[in-house]
């Protein structure tokens, strides 16, 4: 029997076992996105963890969809599992095992268990006569069915009569309705537990295990003309992984599981068949089921037998890994069903990672260049919002610890978003672009961008779990690397600069705004079967100009400067004022783009001038050149002499 390993510092977390009856959708990337930052998070807070994900490769459906494509079982499953394993692989899931139950590991345990549970007078062999939902392998009694369709998914039934096996099911009941009453937190939310109490109560009929009408399965040990039914096999997986029943030093480090993390449609399985089995076989039963709900679209739930499902792939193609895994975690409170639209999506990418967060890096690094050589200031004295800014900063790692115990992701993401719009009104309470015109102020301009670097360092750790690849960017530019990123260096606010000074490097955009409007008829466009997802055919340009002549081109003086100030134009609100270096002299030039770029940000850039564009005055200011800009279909990109900053290049 396994140890009591609560509070012994290791952690066990498992997602379903999928289905792979065809690719996996969005849907399923939820949950195992949700086990993952939950592990990444254990990790980063100490703990040993173990992190299982894998495929319930047998049963009647996989033979079917495989003899109706013409080949084995084995080679349909081996070809979808491959599919799987490049998914997990494209969203960077830490999985530590990767359990299939075609492997011979598998099989060979779930065959001594059989043999355990038979052995103790829990299995015997009679005859099913009953319902049977293929999609589902669920067999279902004429009580349990309405209109003749499946209670889970609502297909069709077949009347199924033959030799099996059975599981004495009903023996556990009322072990079964004390677990569910007495144990408040073995199956959450509570909705879940009371719907599973209810079902329970009704009566626990014994459960069909083998089956002789198809041979894609798991022989059973005693009896070869039967095999394993798929849920006795399935429900293995968590125990088999860690070695039981003949390598048991793995499992009995990491059992029982922390939590078994599922899909609303599956909690029955795991809070009332698997906790039977073990009960069964005498081990201890996993310390909590977590039933998630379901991600809908609006035609229902995201289903591939009904092929409305949206690929993951296409959208970690366009927005990045990080986005579609925030968007998930952020967006949806657990054990409840979430809508999904694209335009929701695209809204919470802008809103919260282009706006606030990346918004943030790019004004941060920009100040601490422009105002300070690039060098990140030391702490200075502590006045005005200061002391609240580092209040709210360091008070944010506990807050996301005791949502992160609940599974609620989704508070726990606020609260770092609670210190990122803390730190963008810092900004604007410190003003550090008035700060630099006094040098009197001097000391107080260096303490904010101290403050700011400093604040941005804990961000990114506590963002670390949910986002790593966005995390190391934010440190990339801060020049922090590795520095004081472990999680409880989040709770301390004076870390950088301990070891020496640091620099910041200013990189591209870490999250670029999208234009809604236009992304959505490109996403019409992919999901119709339009161009690929990576494409750029996609793109709306503006119409052509009529063609001119090169004489007309020659007239042009084009020559690089580089903008050394720019500010908003105090009587236009669209209109910036750059002051642009070249060579020796420095020239005022004024253009429209101030809906998109901010000041901050243009500083440094090498641009191209339209040198001889003869001067006039704009709302009271002179205007002498022009900038060039291009328009990508995106909005406008400065033309640039320097590819460095990642802009269209002249």
């Amino acid at each position: 029997m396994a140890k009591d390993k609560r509070d012994k510092g290791v952690y066990y977390i498992t997602t379903p076992i999928y289905y792979p009856s065809a690719n996996l959708h969005v849907g399923h990337t939820y949950c195992t996105v949700m086990a993952d930052a939950m592990a990444r998070f254990k990790r980063m807070t100490g703990y040993d963890v173990m992190f299982l994900a894998g495929v319930d490769e047998h049963g009647q459906k996989i033979q079917k969809i495989a003899q109706e494509k013409g080949i084995t079982p084995q080679q349909h499953v081996d070809e979808i599992v491959l599919s799987i394993k490049e998914l997990w692989k494209t969203m960077e899931i830490s999985y530590d095992d990767f359990i299939r139950t075609t492997e011979e590991r598998h099989k060979k345990r779930v065959q001594a268990i059989f043999k355990k549970m038979y052995e103790k007078g829990d299995i015997y062999k009679g005859e099913y006569e009953g319902l049977y939902c293929t999609p589902c392998e669920s067999f279902w009694t004429e009580t349990q069915v309405a209109d003749g369709k499946c209670p889970d998914c609502g297909g069709p039934l077949d009347l199924a009569k033959e030799p099996a096996y059975f599981f004495r099911l009903s023996k556990y009941q009322d072990r079964i309705i004390e677990l569910l009453k007495n144990n408040r937190g073995f199956l959450k939310p509570d909705s879940r537990r009371n719907e599973m109490l209810r079902f329970v109560e009704q009566g626990l009929e014994d459960l069909c295990i083998s089956r002789s009408s198809f041979d894609w399965g798991i022989p059973v040990p005693i009896d070869g003309s039967q095999v394993i039914y798929v849920w006795l096999d399935a429900l293995s997986n968590y125990i088999t992984a860690l070695g039981y029943p003949d390598n048991t030093s793995k499992y009995e480090k990491y059992w029982p599981a922390d939590v078994h993390l599922v899909g609303k449609e599956i909690v029955r399985f795991h809070s009332v068949i698997w906790p039977a089995m073990l009960m069964s076989i005498d081990e201890p039963l996993p310390l909590q089921v977590l039933g998630h709900g379901w991600l809908l679209l609006e035609g229902g739930k995201m289903s591939k037998s009904k092929g409305n499902v949206v690929d993951p792939v296409k959208l970690i193609e366009r927005y990045g890994v990080d986005a579609l895994k925030y968007f998930l975690l952020r967006e949806y409170s657990f054990g409840q069903d979430g809508l999904y639209t694209n335009e929701v999506m695209l809204t919470r990418i802008n809103s919260d990672l282009a706006n606030d967060l990346g918004n943030l890096v790019s004004r941060t690094v920009s100040m601490i260049e422009m105002y300070n050589g690039g060098e990140i200031p030391p702490a200075g004295i502590e006045e005005g919002p200061d002391a609240d800014l580092k209040k709210t900063a360091v008070a944010a790692a506990g807050k996301v610890e005791a949502h992160m115990d609940r599974f609620a992701f989704n508070c726990a993401l606020d609260e770092i978003w609670a210190v990122i719009r803390r730190t963008n009104k810092y900004i604007d309470e410190t003003a550090p672009w008035l700060l630099e015109k006094d040098e009197a102020k001097r000391g107080r301009l260096l303490a904010a961008l101290h403050n700011l670097a400093e604040s941005l360092r804990i961000i990114s750790i506590l963002i670390c779990p949910f986002m790593h690849n966005t995390a190391d960017k934010i440190r990339d530019q801060l020049g922090v690397g590795g520095e004081a990123a472990a999680w409880e260096d989040s709770k301390v606010f004076e870390k950088i600069g301990s070891a020496g000074p640091v620099r910041v490097k200013k990189g591209k955009v870490i999250f670029p705004r999208i234009n809604i409007s236009k992304e959505l008829s490109r996403l019409e466009e992919i999901s119709s079967g339009g161009a690929a997802a990576g494409e750029e055919t996609g793109k709306e340009y503006p119409e052509q100009k009529p063609e001119i002549e090169y004489d007309d081109f020659a007239k042009l003086d084009l020559r690089v400067g580089e903008i050394e100030k720019a500010e908003k134009h105090r009587g236009a609100d669209k209109l910036l004022i750059f002051q642009v270096k070249m060579g020796n002299e420095t020239r005022q030039v004024i253009s429209g783009v101030a809906d998109n770029f901010k000041p901050e940000d243009c500083v440094g850039k090498k641009v191209v001038v339209v040198a001889n564009l003869k001067p006039r005055m704009l709302r009271g200011q002179e205007s002498k050149g022009m900038l060039l800009f291009a328009d990508d279909g995106e909005g406008f990109a400065f033309v640039t002499a320097d590819a460095s900053h990642g802009e269209i290049v002249s």
